[in-house]
């Protein structure tokens, strides 16, 4: 099993990637979270990777952040949950949220992500509530409306922009600027992109 893919960028598009590892390139699915916080093309890109296996083919599955692969390994446990499914709901919803809404069994938000109904969503509110605290970057304790505009994107934000090769404490100091220059709290893809346009800066 794959679990850690680094290499080249060589394509990228909102649902997948192509990695260049040593002359070999991997097609990859990812989030829009991932999508959004990718370097350019032909630069250093690292991921975490679950490897998914069917009778007729093999499909990875890449996220920045160790939350994301836990939230989609924990998605797909759902009956009627696939992978395509799982990523529709890590591009909708940021980990904090996600947790969130299963911890307090809000069936409409959960069925706010394309392809997932009011019956689709109790199933994984009721299958994964007493699961989702253990999420690294959800919260373990009931998460609030607070906790989702600043622990839960600021530390997968941090994860992300880490994996991508840039030093922790540069970082850091990025997200740092960023969430003190914004005018209101930031979704885990606005940190992202922001946090990339400060590391760009120097």
């Amino acid at each position: 099993m794959i679990a850690f893919l680094t290499g080249r960028l060589a394509f990228k598009a909102p649902t997948h990637l192509t990695l260049d590892v040593q002359g070999v390139g991997y097609e990859v699915h990812i989030p829009l979270s991932t999508y959004y916080a990718l370097p350019n093309l032909g630069e250093v890109a690292a991921l975490n990777i679950h490897t998914h296996l069917r009778e007729d083919a093999i499909q990875l599955f890449g996220f920045l952040s160790q939350s994301e692969k836990e939230s989609f390994l924990l998605l797909t446990s759902v009956s009627g949950i696939g992978p395509k499914l799982a990523l529709s709901v890590l591009s909708s919803l940021p980990i904090i949220e996600l947790v969130h809404a299963i911890q307090t069994e809000d069936v409409d938000k959960l069925a706010t992500v394309p392809g997932i109904g009011k019956k689709s969503a109790g199933r994984i509110a009721l299958e994964l509530k007493d699961k989702v605290g253990k999420i690294q970057g959800g919260s373990p304790r009931l998460a609030t409306a607070d906790t989702s505009a600043v622990d839960g994107p600021y530390e997968d934000a941090l994860s992300a922009l880490i994996n991508l090769g840039y030093r922790p404490q540069d970082a850091k100091e990025a997200l740092k600027r960023v969430t003190k220059t914004a005018t209101g709290s930031l979704a885990l893809k606005e940190l992202i992109r922001e946090g990339l346009k400060e590391l760009g800066r120097g």
